[in-house]
């Protein structure tokens, strides 16, 4: 009854635990967890240059692009549990932009694997700065951790808050006031 290494080390945890794997409720839970993981771990298998797919594209335009509330959902890869909050991305252009839709798309690219929010963070800006040459990024998460709140220290309710800041966004208080402006006011269409 054996389906693969995943499904097993799956059974395994449920004994472990006082669970009975092969009881009507659990009989299938193996195969959804391995599937679940595929899905929650499908960063590492997307290939950085399809998800920009060609849509960088030569503007005259030079003044700060800001993205914000691009909700992610990760897996912190101390305790393989969920965080989940939202992004902010930033950036200055140097004649190249890029499309909208590709923005979330980074950031989910690096969601969808073992993350801790410090490296995501840094992940997503040096991306973007290798990419697309700007003069600056930057990049705000925010977060709340099952891990913090269902475990360990229980506080739930807790956000914890990362930032990277790159080139202008670095060497510019006047840049990084701007970019940090901008997160406080309210989206479009916020109560």
């Amino acid at each position: 009854m054996s389906d693969g290494p995943i499904e097993d080390a799956v059974r395994t945890i449920l004994t472990e635990i006082g669970e009975v794997p092969d009881r009507s409720g659990l009989v299938d839970t193996p195969a959804r967890v391995h599937r679940m993981y595929t899905e929650l771990t499908g960063g590492y298998d997307v290939d950085p240059d399809e998800v920009l797919n060609d849509a960088i594209f030569d503007v005259d335009y030079s003044e700060m692009v800001v993205v914000k509330d691009i909700p992610f959902h990760s897996l912190c890869e101390h305790h393989v549990l969920p965080f989940a909050g939202s992004a902010a991305v930033a950036y200055i252009p140097d004649q190249r932009v890029i499309g909208l839709s590709k923005i979330p798309r980074v950031v989910d690219m690096y969601a969808r694997r073992l993350q801790i929010q410090e490296r995501f963070t840094q992940q997503v800006a040096d991306f973007l700065m290798d990419r697309l040459q700007p003069k600056g990024v930057g990049v705000v998460v925010e977060a709340t951790h099952l891990c913090a709140s269902m475990r360990g220290v229980r506080r739930p309710g807790m956000v914890m808050t990362t930032s990277a800041v790159l080139g202008l966004f670095r060497r510019s208080d006047k840049t990084r006031a701007e970019f940090f402006s901008h997160l406080h006011r309210p989206s479009p269409g916020a109560p």
